[in-house]
């Protein structure tokens, strides 16, 4: 049995305590145990010693995804708890939050615990469930919150529906507050997108299609700042797709008002025009949006606004999409494609490489109040070794997860994950 496990001659690259260096990393049992210039020089490889020597490659913390749809219980034909971990591990997570909106939805203490059960048993990364703001996602009857948390719970949301009433949001951040949870809003003012299948502006005119217009976001964004101010509890901003959006939480942070935010990886690479052809796998909840919209999104993920990216990894079948627009329903994956991805937009100059390592590592730790993987002596061993050289075609049918939904498939990328590490087990090893 491997006792230790050595990285020699990596480029480990850790923001919250300023390393990027070539070091060699030692992790022995669960923790990571020497970290220097020939730290592992005196291990050589055995039954008992894995050695890894991969001059170039980069070793990140273990990333922290803040939004992950799991679609179990009730949808474990489109993925499940242990296919969404296998998928995780291979995109170099070893924390994921789990969104409530299943069949039962997660509002309560027995649907939070078969989750932490569940994830348990697949033995690969650590699985975190958000439980549901109110009863059902019906947005009335706050849910228990205290026994979601108790249970495993890291925050609570009603993803997918807007807590829309101000009355019932004011109440959720009072009692989530009260456990230190924070209350991650799907911001949409669902008057306001009736039938919207994609984002008001020249190209759903152009399609015939009604319109998301940014508004809706951003009326419920700069609503719900105001209550967390009033309140003084931790609110969070899922999936934010607009610039007023981003503005209002740059705002909002100046103003000392404990708010955060997320970004996926699709709302910092697409714009509306991938509806062009009128192709489901497109279609997302909140859509896609604008060139200024990206590129205020990815200025805000620079500066720190946006505080973290979160894949928002959304499983369906071929039945779910291979529809017409109006039908099909929104989301596509994202665990296994999020670091090659955003790599190559880091490589292009859209932020700092550190920048985005944070926001995949720290910056997700922080929101859901979960230890921030680390790279330094007696730190737990959660590591990510990637291959920054590698060129591949995303081809869905090589994915782990059960879903294929991207629209990624055929394009080329650069930067692989190698091997993902989970307190001191190799959960996942790429294949040649």
């Amino acid at each position: 049995m491997t006792e230790a496990l050595v990285l020699r001659r990596v480029r480990a690259i850790d923001p919250a305590g300023g390393l990027d260096a070539e070091v060699d990393v030692v992790v022995e049992g669960a923790r990571v145990t020497r970290v220097g210039r020939d730290a592992g020089k005196d291990l050589r490889a055995s039954e008992r010693v894995r050695v890894v020597e991969r001059p170039g490659a980069w070793l990140l913390p273990g990333l922290v995804d803040l939004h992950a749809h799991l679609r179990e219980p009730g949808g474990e034909g489109k993925e499940d708890v242990a296919s969404g971990l296998r998928a995780a591990a291979a995109g170099g997570f070893v924390d994921v939050c789990c969104m409530p909106n299943t069949r039962p939805v997660n509002d309560s203490r027995v649907v939070t615990e078969m989750l932490v059960a569940k994830a348990r048993a697949a033995g690969t990364v650590r699985l975190h469930p958000i439980g549901a703001i109110t009863v059902g996602q019906k947005g009335e009857q706050l849910a228990e919150m205290a026994d979601m948390k108790a249970a495993g719970a890291v925050a609570v949301s009603d993803d997918g529906r807007c807590v829309t009433s101000s009355h019932v949001m004011r109440r959720a951040l009072e009692y989530a507050s009260t456990f230190d949870l924070p209350v991650i809003q799907h911001a949409e003012d669902h008057a306001l997108t009736e039938g919207a299948q994609m984002h008001e502006g020249a190209i759903s005119t152009r399609l015939g299609l009604r319109g998301w217009p940014r508004v809706a976001e951003d009326v419920i964004v700069a609503r719900d700042i105001l209550l967390a101010e009033y309140v003084g509890a931790r609110y969070h901003v899922a999936h934010v797709s607009t610039a007023g959006a981003a503005r209002l939480i740059r705002e909002g942070k100046e103003r000392g008002v404990p708010v955060t935010a997320e970004v996926t990886p699709h709302h910092l690479l697409l714009t509306h025009e991938a509806l062009l052809g009128y192709d489901p796998v497109c279609k997302v909840n909140p859509p896609l949006r604008e060139a200024s919209d990206v590129e205020a999104l990815r200025k805000a993920l620079a500066d720190g606004t946006i505080d973290c990216v979160a894949t928002d990894h959304a499983p369906h079948g071929v039945l779910d999409k291979n529809v017409e627009l109006a039908e099909a329903a929104p989301g596509m994956i994202g665990l296994e494609l999020c670091l090659p991805l955003l790599l190559g937009l880091a490589a292009q100059g859209a932020f700092p490489l550190a920048s985005l390592v944070e926001a995949l590592t720290g910056g997700p730790a922080r929101v859901a109040g979960l230890p921030v993987p680390r790279i330094k002596d007696g730190a737990r061993a959660d590591l990510v070794l990637v291959d920054p050289t590698a060129r591949w075609t995303i081809d869905p049918a090589r994915l782990l997860s059960k879903s294929r939904n991207t629209p990624f498939a055929g394009r080329a990328v650069t930067g692989r994950v190698e091997l993902t590490v989970c307190e001191g087990r190799i959960v996942h090893e790429a294949t040649t």
